[in-house]
């Protein structure tokens, strides 16, 4: 599928001064056209395709180009910066450590690594008694899959199986990608994991999966059972879920997921979930699993795990968690002193300074005005999903074809009146600014969002 792209042409746009926004050059700039000439002539061409605007500096909620031009940053980069770009406490706790100097120590010991491992347990709820850490996402989910099939193995399950729903995404190595339902994008693996399995997704708007949401996963689920003759207690070793479905912030029913818990102690199976964009106070929690009211076995976390290094890891009990046996599971980079000192640093501001009840507390006016957008473009807008400061609004008409060029409009216009969205490239926009923005800037990007919308509607 070829996808949308952005022009690559200035052109003069309307002057914008305000507190939280700057825009006084045609966009996009000469300078911003000439990295991305270069990134095309020596980059693949994978890394590509983003809203053109040259990053040059970012703080707080706000990010900058060379030329004079800022933005309100409603993406967090891509739900990573949640404790706020430049974040003072981790600037402050990298600067140290680069004093040193220390940049890498593999897996010998250091105090940085050993400080974040004991503060980061003793933050996060009771089950999870280790950590494991990497540096990527999509190696922590490899490593959730490589522990639940190593819990299957000492349980002597008869079959590897993993529990997986349809449309849920999960990474882009091999094992991450398995866990994924698009055969599209795992075509390049030559092969399917025969022993991974998917259930359709609980969609709000399927009528059967909101009526009755524990029905409908114990009914799919014994329609898999029969059709591929499995045995849910010697079958399967594990479940994975995407605590929301990322590209639009869908959250399954709280029943739903009870119900799965349920399932899994009734056969011994661990559960998984993926946190990648739900983690560390994005959903007014600080885990999005926690508005399921339920215990996993296994988190994965990333992304906004350091709000700006490379840092991942997975969560667990003793038991799973030390099933690979001494440096049989380890990463080149896993634990590196700079972003641990990051990672600690970034969980102390959202617990000590007050950012994941920000979110939680501007979650509430955020959807609130959302919903009034909604209601205003009825016809355009379907849904507005999300919890905290996460949002995705959904744009299709009253039939319901998908508005994914509406999209694609509204997320060009808005980066030139300065207010940068997480453009999805299909029917959605979402929408997550750093947990640290105040109730004034959320209003004025949400103001210029609605703007942006009704401008595009009328030039359609």
């Amino acid at each position: 599928m070829t996808k949308f792209e952005f022009k690559h042409i200035p052109v003069d746009v309307p002057k914008v001064d305000t507190k939280y926004r700057k825009i006084i050059t045609p966009l996009p700039t000469p300078e911003t056209l000439e990295v991305i000439r270069t990134l095309e002539e020596c980059e693949s061409s994978s890394m590509h395709g983003q809203i053109p605007m040259l990053w040059d500096r970012a703080e707080g909620v706000q990010v900058y180009d060379s030329c004079g031009n800022k933005w309100l940053d409603f993406t967090s980069t891509i739900f990573v910066a949640n404790a706020g770009h430049g974040n003072p406490r981790i600037v402050k706790a990298l600067k140290e450590v680069l004093a040193k100097p220390l940049l890498h120590a593999y897996t010998y010991p250091t105090k940085e690594r050993a400080d974040y491992i004991k503060y980061l347990i003793e933050k996060t709820p009771a089950q999870f008694e280790k950590a494991f850490l990497l540096s990527a996402g999509t190696e922590a989910t490899e490593c959730a899959l490589k522990l639940m099939r190593m819990y299957g193995q000492k349980y002597r399950k008869k079959r590897p199986g993993i529990l997986c729903f349809e449309n849920n995404w999960h990474g882009r190595t091999m094992g991450a990608q398995m866990l994924c339902s698009n055969t599209t994008q795992k075509e390049w693996a030559g092969f399917v994991d025969p022993n991974i399995h998917h259930l359709p997704f609980p969609y709000p708007w399927i009528k059967e999966a909101n009526k009755d949401p524990r029905k409908y996963f114990r009914q799919h689920l014994e329609n898999l059972l029969v059709e591929k003759k499995l045995s849910a207690d010697t079958d399967f070793c594990g479940i994975m879920l995407e605590t929301f479905q990322g590209w639009g912030a869908v959250f399954y029913p709280k029943e739903y997921v009870q119900e799965i818990s349920i399932f899994a102690k009734e056969n011994n199976i661990l559960i998984a979930f993926d946190e990648m964009q739900a983690g560390f106070g994005r959903t007014g929690e600080l885990f999005g699993y926690q508005h399921y009211e339920i215990e996993p076995d296994l988190l994965c976390c990333g992304k906004g795990a350091s709000s700006g290094l490379p840092l991942s890891f997975v969560l667990g009990s003793h038991e799973v968690m030390d099933l690979p046996g001494v440096g049989s599971m380890s990463s080149t980079h896993s634990a590196n002193p700079s972003s641990c000192v990051a990672g600690k640093a970034n969980l102390e501001a959202l617990i000590e300074d007050g950012l994941i009840e920000n979110s939680r507390v501007l979650g509430e006016v955020f959807h609130s005005k959302l919903n009034s957008i909604k209601e205003r473009f009825s016809q355009h807008i379907s849904h507005v999903l999300g919890k905290g400061l996460l949002a995705a609004v959904h744009f299709n008409n009253p039939d319901g074809k998908p508005l994914s060029n509406l999209c694609n409009r509204i997320c060009e216009m808005a980066m030139q009146r300065g207010l940068i969205l997480v453009h999805t490239y299909r029917e959605s926009i979402k929408l997550a600014p750093p947990l640290c923005i105040s109730e004034e800037a959320l209003l004025e990007g949400v103001e210029v969002f609605e703007e942006v919308i009704s401008d595009c509607i009328e030039k359609t």
